[in-house]
């Protein structure tokens, strides 16, 4: 689908993160009680009443809890009514090949994407088989040579891992492993403005060196801030959305569900 060219989307594009859907191949499927499947369903509403133009949905990571060709058809049918471009990226859960292979011929994992005055640049964070992340090497030259193209583009930068510790000492370790990687790259360019992440299940926004580092909820399972071991949060499944300004400043914010009742499992002891 081709992006739209309105003065309002090329003064101000308006991203959508969808993030850690974790759907399963069968509509049965649940994750710790939870079925992720009509959690999904009820953020995308939520977001159908909220956002009447959108020109990104940006999915950034654990789409599926099981990887199957299914639960990505099932995340893009019930994604495809806000009718807008989209791009993913993988999580842990997902893995890599079985997306790639679902995705062939479409640009869903396109790595690079200009919108505005803004380039966005989506990274695959994943290790094969485990839950930490970590950049290769050849996801850090592509987001150098991302940058290095680019000089006066504002930009962003989105993964699923979170890259600095976010004040959960459980999740600390399950992060990327080598962070003074992608921050070596990242801080010799001016131009970066926004850090986007997946994984943890829960708001986060801080700023570091001038660019600012968000997270956001999950649109299933919550994980309870600033917990020292695993534990399920209460808060209602949600999105972020972002308008990316021309002067490279953001306004963003986060929107959760209201007024409906979702059967999780808070005694559970991992997902």
């Amino acid at each position: 689908m081709a992006l739209a060219t309105s003065p309002d989307f090329l003064a101000a594009p308006l991203v959508v993160q969808l993030t850690d859907s974790h759907l399963f191949s069968s509509p049965e499927g649940r994750l710790l009680g939870l079925d992720t499947r009509y959690s999904l369903e009820q953020v995308v509403e939520r977001v159908r009443a909220e956002q009447p133009t959108i020109d990104l949905i940006l999915a950034s990571g654990d789409l599926a809890q099981e990887s199957t060709p299914e639960a990505y058809q099932s995340f893009k049918e019930l994604t495809a009514c806000l009718d807008a471009p989209a791009r993913w990226l993988p999580g842990n859960h997902d893995k890599v090949k079985v997306m790639q292979t679902f995705c062939a011929g479409t640009d869903l994992m396109d790595p690079v994407l200009d919108m505005g005055q803004w380039r966005l640049i989506m990274l695959d964070s994943t290790i094969n088989g485990a839950v930490p992340g970590r950049f290769d090497q050849e996801q850090l030259e592509l987001l150098e040579k991302a940058l290095s193209e680019a000089p006066d583009r504002h930009v962003l930068v989105s993964f699923h891992h979170h890259p600095v510790q976010v004040g959960c000492q459980w999740m600390e370790p399950l992060g990327v492993l080598n962070p003074e990687a992608l921050f070596e790259v990242l801080d010799r360019y001016s131009q970066v403005r926004v850090i986007l992440w997946g994984h943890i299940h829960q708001e986060f926004d801080q700023i570091r060196n001038g660019v600012r580092l968000l997270a956001s909820p999950s649109t299933g399972l919550q994980f309870e801030p600033n917990s020292v071991d695993f534990k399920v949060g209460m808060q209602a499944p949600g999105y972020r959305w972002l308008r990316l300004l021309p002067d490279g400043t953001i306004e963003t914010g986060i929107s959760r569900v209201e007024g409906v009742d979702f059967n999780v499992d808070f005694q559970g002891s991992g997902y």
